[in-house]
């Protein structure tokens, strides 16, 4: 498979976009004024501890307390990536707003939470299988209010939750995450051969002193050397010194540690033998990317290329267009069908139509064909998206078992290739499968969208006959109350014209059964389905005085 990177670098943004086989899988932004802080270490003040729910909040100096759960306390299984998905059940089921004096109410949310994980079609047995394994002590054990701790983002802050930290603190680098807190030596599951396995985990334990200390052996660092492996374990230990010494001097709340750059984390993260070419267009972070390279893997340079030429950087990639139609919710197949993306509250709904491929003449092969089309799809886009929570997929009907596993399988194996865990469940009898994705960040939909002032969210307004009646209630109100005599309407053009095409009589009766003195104006900076009523004399909006349903 290709695979291409590209970096596209301005002083207001950073944007990254990742490529397989020429189409666009991943987007990732940066802003200076929307900075990330996954990563980020704070020395945090414990607000609350709510065993109800196995959970604290804690305070680590952002607008809300973070959420913190009884198992981002424990030490992580061998071989485990940091970041365990155990307790995500409770951080949904807890507002973070409740805190310290909420804690009654985070409570019941939690209860609540786990009584309806208990029908949720598989996610829940998978937790309390995860439970039974690993038995969580009572956090009021282990924290007490107005105690200070470090702490590590997991969990951007999303909708009205805060963020989310784990204790366990990990420190990434290019082919080793050291865990301070952990005392093994793990090696990422991605690394097969067991014999390699092996060599790997004996090579970085041997360079650990005693106490000193768990690491993970990163997928990249196969056929790593030991003096690769010697100099990284020596710079992770360099920085987990200077955090214990700032700990020292600082006052909780209180940020100890900053994540990397965008750029410099995903050329740690994912730039490897396995990327084909990575392209940046600003010399100020080819720098950085040079510099960084030089010191961990001189070779991958002859990968990178300074873009330079007049025509944009994604504009000669040709994504420019993909990511403006991101936030459709209808997404058309190759073949004529199309999915629908549609967000809520609870969860993302993904719908699968046939459109205008009809086939030839077996139907179930044509439903066949649009669903493998649509799971490869269906997988691509909501990494593009980075859609996160829990994702329900209708996919059409089929009618043999065969072909519904076939379905299944073609999503699994193109999710497999998300960075973000994921998991789908079974077809269910009623056709959908149910999955999960990890949720790191807002979706590009939640954090590069802002909610309409019309329509509130909905995507629906008013139509002109509705904004007509409700101007006919609103006038007959004001002529009961008799308060007003000559009166002007404000409407949006639309609705002004719907009135004198469609219900030309309508202003001369009211103003006849009124009593009032009508005068009809159209206003373009008016929203369409709102209309103002202003009484002539004084100029003035009366239109919350006399506004109905």
């Amino acid at each position: 498979m290709k695979r291409e990177i590209l970096i596209n670098g301005s002083q207001r943004e950073t944007r990254v976009a990742i490529l397989e086989d020429d189409r666009l899988v991943e987007l990732l932004i940066d802003r200076p004024d929307h900075r990330r802080i996954v990563g980020d270490i704070y020395l945090g003040r414990v607000e609350a501890v709510l065993p109800g729910i196995q959970a604290a909040f804690v305070d680590i100096g952002l607008e809300k307390s973070a959420f913190l759960h009884a198992s981002d306390l424990l030490e992580p299984e061998e071989d485990e990536e940091p970041g365990s998905e155990e307790g995500d059940e409770a951080f949904e089921a807890a507002e973070v707003e409740a805190e310290a004096e909420g804690g009654e109410e985070a409570e019941r949310r939690g209860r609540r939470g786990r009584r309806n994980g208990e029908s949720n079609g598989g996610a829940e047995p998978r937790q309390r299988e995860v439970r039974s394994r690993r038995q969580l002590p009572d956090i009021s054990d282990l924290l007490k209010k107005g105690q200070t701790l470090l702490v590590q983002v997991t969990k951007e802050p999303i909708s009205t939750k805060g963020c989310r930290v784990t204790a366990q603190i990990s420190l990434p680098g290019r082919f080793l995450v050291y865990m301070p807190y952990a005392s093994k030596v793990g090696v990422s599951r991605k690394i097969e051969s067991k014999e390699l396995r092996a060599r790997l985990r004996e090579m970085v334990s041997n360079l650990l002193a005693q106490d000193a200390g768990g690491m993970i052996v990163r997928t990249v660092a196969e056929g790593v050397t030991e003096d690769s492996f010697k100099r990284e374990v020596e710079s992770l230990l360099n920085i987990w010194r200077k955090i214990n010494k700032k700990k020292t001097f600082v006052r909780a709340p209180a940020l100890v540690q900053r994540e990397t750059s965008l750029t410099r984390g995903i050329i740690r993260d994912l730039f490897s033998a396995k990327v084909d070419a990575l392209h940046v267009d600003s010399k100020e972070l080819f720098n950085e990317i040079e510099a960084y390279l030089k010191g961990v893997d001189p070779e991958l340079m002859e990968r990178v290329n300074l873009y330079a030429e007049t025509v944009p950087l994604f504009d000669k990639f040709d994504i420019e267009n993909e990511i403006r139609d991101l936030f459709k919710a209808r997404c058309d197949l190759p073949t004529g069908g199309y999915i629908i993306i549609q967000p809520t509250e609870a969860l993302v709904s993904i719908d699968v139509n046939t459109g205008r491929y009809t086939g030839k003449r077996d139907p179930e092969k044509t439903i066949l064909k649009t669903n493998l089309e649509s799971a490869r799809e269906i997988a691509r886009q909501i990494r593009l998206r980075d859609i996160g929570g829990i994702i329900v997929c209708d996919f059409i009907d089929m009618e043999t078992r065969a072909n519904r596993e076939r379905v299944l399988q073609e999503l699994r194996t193109h999710l497999g290739r998300d960075r973000a865990r994921t998991k789908a469940f079974a077809v269910s009898e009623l056709g959908l499968i149910e999955m999960t994705r990890q949720r790191v960040r807002p979706s590009l939909w939640h954090s590069m969208t802002s909610e309409c002032p019309d329509c509130k969210g909905t995507g629906r307004v008013f139509t002109p006959e509705v904004v007509a009646r409700r101007l006919e209630r609103s006038l007959k109100r004001a002529g009961r109350e008799r308060r007003e005599r000559q009166m002007a309407i404000r409407l949006h053009p639309e609705v002004a014209l719907y009135l004198l095409e469609e219900e030309p009589k309508l202003i001369h009766t009211l103003g006849k059964l009124t009593g009032l003195e009508l005068e009809l104006r159209d206003d373009p900076m008016m929203r369409v389905d709102e209309f103002r009523l202003m009484s002539r004399p004084a100029g003035r909006d009366v239109t919350d005085i006399y506004a109905v349903a």
